[in-house]
């Protein structure tokens, strides 16, 4: 299954992780998840919770930025498809710390920002077990979100 996300979107993400670096950045996805594949309309972008001598390998979200993110989505006939975070001078690969705190049915978009610019960027999913990530394409559409 594909996630689906427009090119200004996608940008605010890159943009979220140059912004944190040197430290990792995070926020929601919110969209929508049918047969067609998951289609991300809308980002909540948050400061990273974590410890100031954590911050720059490890990222945290709030039980009050996750209840401001479901409100939000509720309210836009939304839900909460995903995560968004950067790993500043690290590869856009999930991390064993991310498997142990992910959930399978929510997207992980994974930013490498080096020396303080966003490079790649590549979303995963949780497998059921939660033994190991999958990787999931990425389709950036062009034009705005809706």
């Amino acid at each position: 299954m594909a996630l689906n996300i427009s090119s200004e979107l996608f940008q605010r993400i890159q943009a979220h992780g140059e912004a944190a670096y040197p430290d990792e950045g995070a926020g929601l996805l919110l969209g929508v998840v049918s047969q067609a594949g998951r289609q991300v309309y809308d980002l909540l972008e948050f400061d990273n919770a974590r410890e100031d001598s954590a911050r720059h390998n490890r990222y945290l979200l709030t039980a009050q930025d996750y209840l401001f993110g479901e409100q939000k989505a509720a309210r836009l006939g939304l839900e909460v498809i995903g995560v968004f975070h950067s790993h500043p001078d690290h590869p856009e690969y999930p991390s064993e710390f991310d498997r142990e705190w992910a959930t399978p049915w929510l997207s992980y978009i994974i930013t490498s920002v080096r020396s303080g610019r966003a490079e790649t960027s590549r979303s995963w999913q949780l497998k059921e077990d939660r033994s190991q990530f999958e990787e999931e394409l990425i389709t950036v559409t062009s034009g705005g979100s809706t």
